[in-house]
């Protein structure tokens, strides 16, 4: 399974399936992160925490625990 940490900076991928549940997927998809959804990682921390990316035309930062919930294609 590939998720979002594993996206290299500079690529696109499309979120295949969020997993988790309660509050934390709802946190996740209330920031316009859905299924079929096209992510572009525009760069990463010097430590690796948090990873920049481009969703929906705007700039978002997203620690690695909650891009481990999100299934790539």
């Amino acid at each position: 399974m590939k998720t979002l940490r594993d996206v290299k900076v500079g690529e696109t991928a499309t979120v295949r399936k969020i997993h988790g549940s309660g509050a934390l997927k709802r946190r996740i998809m209330d920031m316009g992160i859905t299924k079929g959804t096209e992510i572009y990682v525009r760069k990463v921390a010097p430590l690796g925490d948090p990873i920049e990316i481009r969703i929906r035309g705007y700039e978002l930062s997203i620690r690695k625990e909650d891009a481990d919930i999100l299934e790539m294609e």
